[in-house]
């Protein structure tokens, strides 16, 4: 019984760490780009955008829909570091085995 109480304290302090951490991603940013940086997204580790970026010589009125594929691809950059930011950070508490939903 003295195990399994041991192993429940720290079950319990995993999960306070990973909670911690989860928050910690919150803070901390990736930036997604497009067109050679023409297009900067800021993205948190919550996935909240932060800030859109685009510089004057991607926006050509002629051309809208340009800038709007510019605009999806430095999102789905910025997103995808996010996803890795979050699995790296996670996988310090998971050790790499893969808790589906968890995070």
């Amino acid at each position: 019984m003295k195990n399994m109480n041991q192993l429940m304290k720290q079950a319990k302090k995993m999960q306070e760490e990973m909670l911690k951490a989860q928050e910690a991603l919150g803070e901390k940013t990736v930036e997604g780009t497009a067109g050679g940086g023409v297009v900067t997204v800021v993205v948190t580790g919550h996935k909240l955008v932060q800030s859109v970026t685009i510089k004057p010589e991607a926006v050509d009125p002629d051309d809208v829909e340009m800038l709007q594929d510019l605009v999806l691809t430095a999102i789905n950059d910025a997103m995808k570091k996010a996803d890795e930011l979050v699995a790296n950070e996670m996988s310090k508490y998971t050790r790499g085995l893969n808790l589906p939903g968890l995070f």
